[in-house]
């Protein structure tokens, strides 16, 4: 009898441990994809505005020198992330694949004109920034027109804001909802030790010496939680590395390390102090409050 006893014991400990790591996981591993995503949203949404083009047109005038050093200020320009020079012949072929027709042949001569597509880099694809960048090269007297999606660079700065004030938000919300079922699933746990701890107490054993093996074995299980999380993690990494390569996710080895490395101290430091917390309550308590 005292066997079954002890067995239904183990088994009902075994699955009091097995739900606190099970929702330890769960949490760490949603929190470091939110992680990951907040990091990336900005190189996403900076990417994005990378891939917005301004085209500056050149007159017919300007030779292969001007149009060779304007390439070389380029090079040396800090708003020019990469640039392509276009001819009018290059761009005349393109056109024609494009509407399946020869117009130059059938115009009789290449209206279009030698150009260079420049892609900003992100922090200068801002409203003001741009519009500063435009005026400095029209200052040079062979650029005919300068042309780019104003409507698309004001739409992507205000939409961009909008989601980041909102994925602040929801990170917020979410973290404290994690904080707060972890917190949960190890209140529950010491809950279900309660009257061994008022015994200890009663015995003489003092708070730090009852609630240490507590403190420990919860560390212990959020340790495995968090590295059962770690894993999770790494393959969700991977598969997205192999599967979307453009997005490169664990091109920033640091990033990544620093986020796991932070998942896992936030699963050590959860359960320490929701432990350390829920005994204290316990310890505090009269025997009649146990019931």
């Amino acid at each position: 009898m005292a066997s079954s006893f002890e067995k239904f014991q183990k088994r009902r400990l075994l699955s009091s441990y097995f739900s606190v790591v099970l929702s330890i996981f769960l949490v760490l591993f949603l929190l470091g994809i939110l992680g990951f995503f907040i990091l990336n949203s900005k190189k996403l949404a900076d990417d994005f505005k990378e891939e917005i083009a301004m085209t500056v047109f050149f007159k017919n005038e300007a030779n292969d020198s001007i149009i060779k050093a304007f390439g070389t200020e380029l090079k040396t320009a800090r708003f020019a992330k990469s640039f392509v020079y276009v001819s009018k012949e290059k761009a005349a072929k393109e056109h024609s694949d494009i509407i399946g027709e020869d117009f130059v042949t059938f115009l009789g001569e290449n209206p279009l004109q030698n150009s260079y597509d420049i892609h900003l880099k992100a922090r200068f694809v801002e409203r003001d920034s741009i519009a500063k960048i435009e005026s400095r090269l029209r200052k040079n007297a062979m650029i005919s027109d300068i042309v780019y999606d104003k409507q698309l660079v004001n739409l992507v700065n205000d939409n961009i804001k909008k989601v980041s004030m909102w994925i602040l938000i929801v990170s917020g919300f979410l973290t404290i909802i994690a904080v707060l079922l972890i917190n949960s699933s190890l209140r529950l746990s010491i809950y279900s030790n309660r009257f061994i701890i008022k015994t200890m107490q009663m015995v003489g054993a003092t708070k730090s010496f009852i609630r240490k093996p507590f403190v420990m074995r919860s560390i212990k299980l959020g340790m495995i939680g968090a590295g059962l999380a770690i894993l999770a993690l790494i393959g969700v990494l991977v598969y997205v590395q192999n599967n979307f390569p453009g997005l490169g996710i664990l091109d920033d080895k640091l990033m990544v390390a620093t986020i796991l490395i932070a998942v896992f101290g936030i699963g050590v430091l959860i359960t320490w102090l929701s432990t350390y917390f829920a005994t204290q309550r316990f310890l505090n308590l009269r025997t009649d409050d146990l019931y």
